[in-house]
């Protein structure tokens, strides 16, 4: 099924690199799947492809199917678990080498984003993610172009945006608030990511980048404030090892002390094991965070 027939699509955007959106995307695909929701991902960061690698599946391959080509599982659905299924399509799986450069014109990036849009076979999913590259460049136009053209009534949901708290984030990301402007895409929300730093090896959430940000930006541009969410190292150390998150006793994030939630409590270090990444995600203390943007990013496409 071409994701132009899929029942909802969103963006996620940044104006500016490094500000952790494929981050956001990961956890906004993994909390919709443990929501219930069966979720697609396709990343049209064209040349700096990393969902691959967020979602540990970087060996896979994509496999060619009459009429297009099929994405790559990530976890497949459990009803008994209501957990929906997982799949992601990105150019770094056809690709030969991890380290592989991708030097590509314009008109490249243009057909191979629409190649995206058109033969990816998604099957049944509920909610498509679209991670895109920084910035308002060759990628972001193709996409406005083709999802404003060819898309039904209400089907692209809209964008969610991410920054970080730093002045210098913001004054790019206000750019491509005024880029979802112009080309008609809406915002659902703004996400200030990096705001503050969990220690590994103590109960404190320091704000190394400033805070807030990302919430002054959103009232300025009179959109939606999704939530502040902070660096969390137990994330990295889940994406690069598939350790489960463990916490010291009395960590307290947004409020929340992650050992009263039931979470794993210990002073070693994340463990490697053979559970599904959103099974271990659930240990994360971003997981609580992001289950209240994802229901109130659902919440605002109706």
């Amino acid at each position: 099924m071409p994701m132009l027939t899929l029942p909802t699509v969103a963006q996620v955007l940044s104006g500016k690199g490094g500000v952790g959106k494929s981050s956001v995307t990961t956890q906004l695909a993994l909390s919709l799947s443990l929501a219930g929701h069966s979720v697609g991902v396709l990343d049209v960061d064209l040349t700096g492809p990393s969902m691959p690698r967020m979602f540990n599946i970087e060996d896979a391959k994509v496999t060619q199917a009459p009429g297009g080509w099929l994405p790559v599982p990530v976890h497949e659905a459990d009803p008994a678990a209501g957990v929906g299924q997982l799949r992601c399509m990105s150019l770094g799986f056809l690709l030969h080498g991890r380290g592989d450069a991708v030097v590509w014109r314009g008109p490249k990036k243009t057909a191979m984003v629409r190649q995206f849009l058109s033969d990816v076979l998604w099957g049944d999913v509920d909610y498509l993610l679209i991670d895109t590259p920084p910035g308002t460049s060759d990628e972001h136009i193709s996409l406005a172009e083709t999802l404003l053209k060819d898309a039904r009534p209400g089907q692209v949901a809209g964008a969610v945006v991410v920054t970080t708290p730093q002045a210098v984030a913001t004054a790019d990301v206000r750019k491509e608030l005024n880029f979802c402007a112009k080309t008609g895409i809406p915002v659902i929300g703004v996400v200030e990511n990096m705001a503050g730093f969990v220690c590994p090896n103590c109960a404190e959430c320091t704000n190394i980048f400033s805070k807030g940000g990302g919430q002054v930006m959103a009232q300025e541009f009179n959109v939606r404030f999704l939530d502040a969410v902070p660096i969390d190292p137990q994330f990295v150390m889940l994406i690069e090892t598939g350790g489960r998150p463990t916490y010291p006793q009395g960590t307290v994030v947004h409020g929340e002390d992650l050992s009263a939630a039931g979470r794993e409590v210990s002073n070693e270090p994340a463990r490697k094991d053979s559970s599904l990444l959103a099974d271990k995600y659930r240990s994360c203390s971003l997981e609580p965070i992001f289950k209240k943007i994802t229901q109130d990013v659902v919440a605002a496409i109706g």
